[in-house]
Parts: structure tokens; C-alpha cells; sequence
């Protein structure tokens, strides 16, 4: 019943499946021998390709090499670093850029504290809408790259230096949502984020690294925050536009306005709400806010 439906209906499918499975379905028949081949997706995990006849990178590699789809949806690689090596895996991101690569994910796993270094030669494509890198990766950018295109980029990744936290986010001209994911990571001093265009943004952050000293983030088009571990003992906010904040295990001072903000949620516990300084325009607010609960309640009352 499927070989009825429409040729691009059948790869929308295909897409929505397993790149393992997509590859299965080679040999169904003779008309879904290189049907694959024109899927725009590539997902790969290394425990997923357990085989005596190939390796994951060969496996990775053949796919590359087959593929006849002109533009990719989405990279997704998620692999042992000591399972790859990482020239193949640059040549995979190279040839996925060559044919106008939208998403780019990467997760490496290790155990031997393996990482994937990325480059500044992987900070080149104009076409990447979405970039998302692992914890088990170094950013070590010395310069700025282009991805004119990129509006959402989530990294859990560790930096060689402050510079290169600099260097990648300059390379995202219009970039709209940032998550960051730190943890006890001792190579940056400053983490700046100087975003224009940034709309969104997202801090988990348990890193109680001494050689850490804290946030600077000017980001005038902000209007969603959410921070969450926060232990660091500077934070520098500009944001007016700030609409929406959400504050969870601060454990450093928070001075900042947050005048503008209209919605803010906080789960701080005792010790931490006394490092929380609120702007003068919110206490105004919050007792405005109660005057009307009040009034409301004796208002029930009354009737």
C-alpha cells in the first residue's frame, strides 16, 4: 500500500524514522534499493551499529558517500570519542555544510575524558538554523566564523578560553534562543554573552569553579530568562526589554532591574532570597498586586 503513496510523502516518512531503519529498508525490494539514498536526514548512535562486516564510521561514512539528497534536514551524531576519529568526523560536517546542512547535533560520550575539539573551520555555514553541542566537546574558536542563519544554539560544551565564547556567538549574526550547560568547567574566567538579536535565554550552571568569576550578558532584544545553579559571585544583566524571568538555585547576588519584567518566578530558598535585590518598581508592583488580592477577598466577604 505505501509504494501508492506519493514519491515525497514516502520520504517524509522515511525521515520521521531511524536512519538504522531507513537504511533496512534497502532491502525490502528492488524499487527501495536506493529510495534511501534520498532521505534528507542523517541520525546516527554509535550503539545502534554493532557489526562484524562494518564500523560506525565506515557505516557513516557509505551512507555520506550514498547519499543523493541535495539538501539536509538534519545531522544528528551521537558516538563514543574513542570510537571516531575526529578527522572523519570534521569530514562528515564538511560535506553535511556542502549540501545546506539546517541542524547540527553533536554528543560525544567518554569515558577516558575524550573530547571532540570544535573548530573555527566548523563555525562556516550559512545555511545552519540550529546547532546543539555536547558536553564531551572543547569550543576552541579563535576567530569569528559565519552562520548567518543560525537562530538557536545550545551548548553544553567546555571553552579553551573566554575568546572563544566571544568568537562563536559573534558567528551567529541573528541568533534567537541560547542555552547554556556548565558544570565544573575551570577554563573560563568571564562567560559574555553580547547578543543583539537574542530573544531567549536559558543558564544551567553548578560550576563552583573559584577561577570562574561570573556572567556579563547585554542583551537588549531579551525577553524570556530562566537561570537555574547559578553559584558564580558576579552577574551583570543588561536587558530592558526583559519580559519573562524564571530564577531557580541562585546562589550568588542577582542586583540587576528587572523593571520591566511582567511575569517573574522564583524557587529560591531562605538564604538565597537574601541575595536577590529587587528593583524599587517591583516591590510597587507586588503591593499593588496585594492591595487588589485584599480587595477582592473582602469584596467575597461582603457578598
Amino acid at each position: 500500500m505505501i509504494e501508492q503513496l506519493p514519491e515525497a510523502l514516502i520520504l517524509k516518512i522515511l525521515s520521521s524514522l531511524p536512519t538504522k531503519t531507513v537504511l533496512s529498508t534497502s532491502s525490502l525490494s528492488k524499487e527501495w534499493q536506493s529510495r534511501w539514498k534520498s532521505v534528507p536526514k542523517f541520525e546516527f548512535n554509535s550503539e545502534d551499529y554493532e557489526s562484524e562486516h562494518q564500523t560506525f564510521p565506515e557505516v557513516v561514512s557509505k551512507s555520506f558517500f550514498s547519499s543523493e539528497a541535495a539538501v539536509l534536514d538534519c545531522f544528528h551524531l551521537t558516538c563514543g570519542s574513542d570510537q571516531v576519529d575526529p578527522v572523519d568526523v570534521v569530514h562528515w560536517i564538511d560535506t553535511a555544510f556542502a549540501r545546506q546542512l539546517r541542524p547540527l547535533v553533536l554528543d560525544f560520550i567518554s569515558d577516558d575524558d575524550e573530547y571532540f575539539v570544535f573548530t573555527s573551520r566548523l563555525c562556516n555555514c550559512d545555511t545552519l538554523e540550529t546547532l546543539k553541542l555536547g558536553s564531551m566537546i572543547i569550543v576552541d574558536v579563535s576567530s569569528p566564523g559565519s552562520m548567518k542563519s543560525l537562530k538557536t544554539l545550545h551548548t553544553y560544551a567546555w571553552y579553551q578560553n573566554d575568546e572563544s565564547i566571544l568568537n562563536l556567538l559573534s558567528s551567529c549574526r541573528i541568533l534567537e534562543e541560547l542555552v547554556v550547560g556548565r558544570s565544573a568547567e575551570h577554563t573560563v574566567s568571564f562567560f559574555t554573552i553580547e547578543v543583539p538579536s537574542l530573544k531567549r535565554l536559558v543558564i544551567y550552571d553548578d560550576n563552583s569553579c573559584t577561577e570562574f568569576f561570573g556572567y556579563t550578558i547585554v542583551a537588549p532584544s531579551l525577553k524570556y530568562l530562566k537561570i537555574e545553579e547559578l553559584r558564580c559571585p558576579q552577574f551583570s544583566l543588561n536587558a530592558p526589554d526583559l519580559v519573562e524571568a524564571n530564577i531557580a538555585g541562585v546562589s550568588s547576588g542577582i542586583n540587576e532591574s528587572l523593571a520591566s519584567v511582567r511575569r517573574l518566578f522564583l524557587d529560591l530558598s531562605p538564604s538565597e532570597v537574601t541575595l536577590f535585590i529587587f528593583p524599587l518598581d517591583f516591590f510597587v508592583l507586588l503591593s499593588q498586586c496585594f492591595v487588589c488580592i485584599v480587595n477582592n477577598l473582602i469584596s467575597c466577604i461582603d457578598s
